[in-house]
C-alpha cells in the first residue's frame, strides 16, 4: 500500500508571499500527480492571480469567502473557517490537509493528517517589530489558537532553520519545525542593460519591512531607489513615503522586468521567516543589500552584502557603494545568482512530498486509514 497523497487540500492568502508558495507547490505537485485544492481564505485573488491557477494542471482554486485569521478579531470567525475548511476536505475527498494557518487546526474535524508550515504568525512578528514590548491582550486569542494548532499537527513545517527555532522557543514546543526552504524557479526573461538603480519590493505597510528605514536612505542617494508593492494594508494601516520612487502593486511580469535590469536588490526587514523577494532578485542575478538578521545569514551568508541597525545613512551608504563600484556589484551578482540556484519548487516540493507520505504512513500504522487521530473541534 502506498501511502503517498493523491488529493491534497491547501490552505491558502492571497494578500502576501503565502500566495506565491502555495500556487508554486502546488504546481510542482501537479507535475508529479498529486491533484491541490487550494482553499482561499482572506480577500479574493486578483484576476491574474485566477489566471495563474487556472494554466496550473491538477490544481482546482476554491474561494471560501471566509476570512484571514489575522485579519479577524476573534476565535469564532476562524473557528468558523476551519469547519469550511473540513467540509471542503470531505467534497473534494483529499486524504491530507496542508494548513499555512496552523491557528485553523484546533477547529478542525475529522481523520485526515495535518502538515502545518508555519509562515509567520502575530505574535512572533510582534516580538520583531515591537522588541521588548508584551503582545497586546487583544491578540492573545491568535496566539493560544497558534499554539494549540501546532501541537495538534502530525507535522509542523518552517521555511527556515532560524525560523523554525523561533517558533519552537516562542510556543515552547518540544521539538522545532522541520525546516523546508522556500523555492521559486528562475526566471527565463533575459538580462537587460544593467541599470544602476536599487529596487525593494514587499508588503511596503508592514513595519517589520522597515519602510521608513528605506525611506529615509532613498532621500539620501543620487540615484532612484525604486519600491513595488501595497502601502496599504487589507486592515487600513498605511505608510508614508517621501523618497522612494513607487512602482504599486506589480505583476509577476512586472516584478520580473524589473530585476531583468539587474539592479541592486534591497531589503532591510526586521523580521522574515523566508524572503521569497530576495530569492527572486537572486535568481535574477541582482545583488543582494540585505539587514543583518538570523534569517539572511542562514540563507545569503556569503551571498550578499549586510546592513545591521536602521541608520539612514548607513543603509543609503552601502547602497551607493555597491550601485558604484562595478567589480563588486558583479561579485555580489554571481555570489547570489550561484546560492539562489539552490532553492528550487522542485526541491520543495520533493521535501513536501516526503512529509506528506509520512503523514499518511504514521497514521495508518497508529490504526487509521485515513488519515491522524481523531481531531474534533476544541
Amino acid at each position: 500500500m502506498t501511502h503517498r497523497p493523491r488529493r491534497i487540500l491547501m490552505t491558502v492568502d492571497a494578500v502576501g508571499g503565502v500566495w506565491r508558495y502555495a500556487v508554486d507547490l502546488a504546481g510542482a505537485l501537479g507535475d508529479t500527480g498529486i491533484e491541490t485544492v487550494l482553499a482561499v481564505l482572506g480577500p479574493a485573488p486578483s484576476e491574474t492571480q485566477r489566471a495563474e491557477v487556472a494554466a496550473l494542471r491538477r490544481v482546482t482554486l476554491v474561494e471560501t469567502g471566509e476570512p484571514l485569521d489575522w485579519l479577524t478579531d476573534d476565535a469564532v470567525a476562524v473557528r468558523h473557517a476551519a469547519a469550511t475548511i473540513a467540509a471542503l476536505a470531505i467534497r473534494h475527498r483529499v486524504d491530507l490537509l496542508h494548513v499555512n494557518q496552523p491557528a485553523l487546526i484546533p477547529g478542525l474535524t475529522g481523520d485526515l493528517p495535518v502538515v502545518a508550515v508555519a509562515h509567520g504568525c502575530v505574535s512572533t512578528w510582534w516580538e520583531a517589530a515591537r522588541p521588548g514590548t508584551p503582545l497586546d491582550p487583544a491578540f492573545a486569542w491568535h496566539r493560544a489558537l497558534v499554539a494549540d494548532g501546532l501541537r495538534r499537527a502530525d507535522c509542523v513545517v518552517a521555511p527556515s532553520e532560524s525560523y523554525a527555532h523561533t517558533i519552537a522557543r516562542h510556543y515552547g514546543l518540544t521539538a522545532a519545525p522541520i525546516a523546508v526552504h522556500n523555492g521559486r524557479t528562475p526566471p527565463l526573461v533575459a538580462p537587460v542593460a544593467t541599470r544602476h538603480i536599487a529596487f525593494t519590493a514587499g508588503r511596503l505597510w508592514d513595519e517589520v519591512k522597515r519602510t521608513p528605514l528605506l525611506d529615509a536612505a532613498a532621500g539620501r542617494l543620487a540615484a532612484p531607489l525604486y519600491a513595488a508593492g501595497p502601502t496599504r494594508a487589507p486592515h487600513g494601516a498605511s505608510v508614508p513615503v517621501e523618497h522612494l520612487h513607487l512602482l504599486g502593486e506589480l505583476t509577476p511580469d512586472g516584478i520580473g522586468a524589473m530585476l531583468a535590469a539587474q539592479p541592486v536588490f534591497v531589503s532591510a526587514a526586521s523580521f522574515e521567516p523566508f524572503g521569497l523577494a530576495v530569492l527572486e532578485a537572486a535568481q535574477a542575478g541582482c545583488p543582494l543589500i540585505l539587514s543583518d538578521i538570523d534569517t539572511f545569514r542562514e540563507l545569503w551568508d556569503g551571498a550578499a552584502h549586510f546592513v545591521a541597525g536602521d541608520d539612514p545613512a548607513a543603509w543609503a551608504d552601502a547602497i551607493a557603494e555597491v550601485m558604484g563600484d562595478d567589480a563588486e556589484r558583479a561579485r555580489l551578482a554571481d555570489a547570489a545568482l550561484a546560492r539562489g540556484a539552490h532553492f528550487t519548487v522542485g526541491a520543495t516540493a520533493k521535501a513536501m512530498r516526503a512529509l506528506y507520505t509520512d503523514a499518511r504512513r504514521a497514521a495508518a500504522t497508529a490504526g487509521n486509514p485515513a488519515g491522524t487521530s481523531e481531531r474534533v473541534a476544541a
